[in-house]
């Protein structure tokens, strides 16, 4: 063998045992690295940042995007079943309510005969439970009826009972995710019961006003289909079906939207998922038509504002609203009207301010009269608060036990108005 020969495989050799020291050192910087995060080893976490740098940085990349495109994803898809069971199931019974109306109460003036608000009232009722009840079975409801009326009064649950099974979507799609038709009267009767839910703070509850603003439905005014679902006492979806709304969300409130309502052009069902914003929607006989984002407007001169409050005196201290209106600088008189659709009107920017006083110191608002609107509203860029400026607590049973009154108003000046309402209320 020649000199050359030798020294050439000796160079060889020392080339592949330095290679190998490099790779071990490599390895143990490598190991080293996953602990500098722990202690302290600058000088051996910089250079394992020189070794790893490339990787740690594409899968830091990876790991973002990763993480953004699951979270938005979840925040598309979280309560889409249940917002679109629950805008069905209220475009459902508002459309039997309607019947309601046409057939059996128009030109009532008063509520001496409650016969067409109580078939209105349990016969949206059943249709409401009877969808929720297909699709969570599980999940607790709160409702305002309960069927042992109508254990007794069989000319009344027959005449119930024909408007429910005669009252259908015109999509069969949208019918039969609401868990098509209900089997018999019995059965209507055991639906409308499974809304007795004490409410409270823990688990799935639904709460269900069918009829909000009862007068309002006689006079062919204004009154809201209501359906929430709180989610350990706090509102997580709120639907209103308003059928003499304007469909159109730029239309005023006109003095006489409480009284005589046509049905053309008008309709609207409101809603809202916590975190994704409020809609609005024509109210239709079929599937759900496309819905637009709604928000509410601001306020640049409170003197241009305009606020709602409730048509009966009972409801609502109307001399006290009228002072605080005159202390805001409001000029406009106050748009009356009844129901949650007052909620909805302001969360599209056709209202401003809703003022709800309370009247007496031990009435409790019920949980079923606010917790759609008080979503929408919120989800509208408002807020809603009672006169101490507190949230409305949801969670304490089938009352606003721990709230008195109600204010909403754009976030930028509820400040301003409830700061106006504590002082006049201080002065009564």
């Amino acid at each position: 063998m020649t000199v050359d020969k030798i020294k050439q495989q000796k160079k060889a050799s020392s080339h592949t045992f330095y290679s190998k020291i490099l790779f071990v050192f490599s390895l143990i910087v490598l190991i080293l690295a996953i602990f500098s995060s722990r202690i302290s080893f600058p000088r051996l976490s910089l250079i394992a940042s020189h070794l790893t740098g490339s990787a740690n940085t594409i899968t830091a990349t990876s790991r973002s995007t990763i993480t953004t495109t699951s979270t938005q994803k979840m925040a598309s898809s979280q309560y889409a079943k249940e917002l679109e069971v629950a805008q069905l199931a209220v475009q459902r019974a508002a459309r039997l309510t309607k019947r309601v109306f046409h057939e059996k109460a128009k030109g009532t003036v008063s509520k001496d005969d409650k016969s067409p608000v109580t078939i209105g009232d349990f016969g949206a009722q059943a249709l409401i439970i009877s969808a929720l009840k297909a699709n969570f079975p599980s999940d607790e409801i709160v409702a305002e009826e309960e069927a042992a009326q109508l254990r007794e009064d069989t000319p009344l649950r027959d005449q119930i009972w024909e408007l429910v099974k005669s009252t259908k979507l015109d999509d069969e799609a949208a019918e039969q995710l609401l868990g098509g038709a209900i089997k018999d009267a019995d059965a209507m009767l055991e639906i409308i019961d499974q809304g007795n839910s004490k409410g409270g703070a823990k688990g799935r509850i639904w709460t269900i006003d069918p009829i909000d603003g009862t007068k309002g439905f006689l006079r062919g005014g204004q009154y809201a289909v209501c359906l929430g679902l709180m989610v350990d006492g706090d509102v997580k979806v709120g639907v209103l079906g308003c059928p003499n709304l304007p469909v159109d969300d730029a239309a005023p409130l006109a003095a006489d939207i409480g009284t005589n309502a046509t049905d053309e052009g008008r309709g609207v069902i409101f809603s809202a998922v916590q975190g994704q914003g409020a809609t609005s929607r024509p109210l239709g006989t079929a599937g759900l038509a496309e819905g637009k984002s709604i928000a509410m407007k601001p306020i640049t001169e409170m003197s241009n504002a305009s606020f709602c409050e409730s048509v009966e005196a009972g409801h609502s201290d109307q001399g006290v609203a009228g002072q605080i209106a005159q202390k805001l600088g409001i000029t406009k008189p106050s748009v009356r009207m009844d129901s949650q659709a007052k909620y909805g009107s302001i969360a599209r920017g056709a209202g401003d301010i809703y003022l709800r006083l309370p009247t007496s110191k031990s009435y409790q608002e019920k949980i079923w009269d606010h917790a759609a609107g008080d979503l929408i509203v919120r989800e509208a860029g408002g807020q809603v608060t009672d006169v101490s400026g507190n949230r409305l607590d949801f969670s304490v049973g089938r009352t606003l036990a721990e709230n008195k009154g109600v204010i909403a108003a754009p976030a930028a000046v509820h400040d301003q108005v409830i700061k106006v309402v504590q002082e006049v209320l201080g002065q009564q």
